[in-house]
């Protein structure tokens, strides 16, 4: 019953992630009101998501990280005070994982050894800055 519970919420989270990368990925023309949330863990295109003609900063965060959740709110400002800069969320963790989930795919695809880690891609759709030098420019951006 078990085995059988864990493989419907496994298809389940996969099903509902699909929908959302298909969603995020086709509307990656336009702004959404909100920053994206993406990945729960498993590996991303994130190029396929910038918005073009605009600013795209992909932050990889985690629940369980506290620098990520301080800096959260003032992401969310960001995304709704500048026309011209997209935050988009990359959930780092897993469903179930209850720490930082350093193992997932996508924390190994990215080889991610800090969070909160940032990459921006310019309105060109093209990957500007990433690491510490982007975790300065956003940084730069809150203030």
């Amino acid at each position: 019953m078990t085995l059988t519970r864990n493989r419907f919420f496994a298809s389940f989270s996969a099903l509902l992630l699909s929908a959302t990368l298909a969603a995020v990925t086709a509307s990656a023309q336009t702004k959404p009101e909100k920053p994206a949330h993406v990945s729960q863990g498993e590996e991303v295109d994130i190029a396929s998501m910038a918005v073009k003609g605009k600013t795209t900063i992909f932050d990889f965060t985690s629940e369980y990280c506290p620098p990520c959740r301080a800096v959260a709110p003032k992401l969310d400002k960001l995304h709704a005070s500048r026309s011209d800069i997209v935050v988009v969320k990359v959930d780092i963790n897993r469903p179930g994982v209850k720490t930082i989930d350093w193992k997932s795919p996508v924390a190994a695809q990215y080889k991610l050894r800090s969070i909160p880690h940032f990459k921006v891609f310019g309105p060109d759709g093209k990957l500007k800055v990433e690491g510490d030098d982007a975790a300065e420019m956003v940084y730069g951006l809150l203030d």
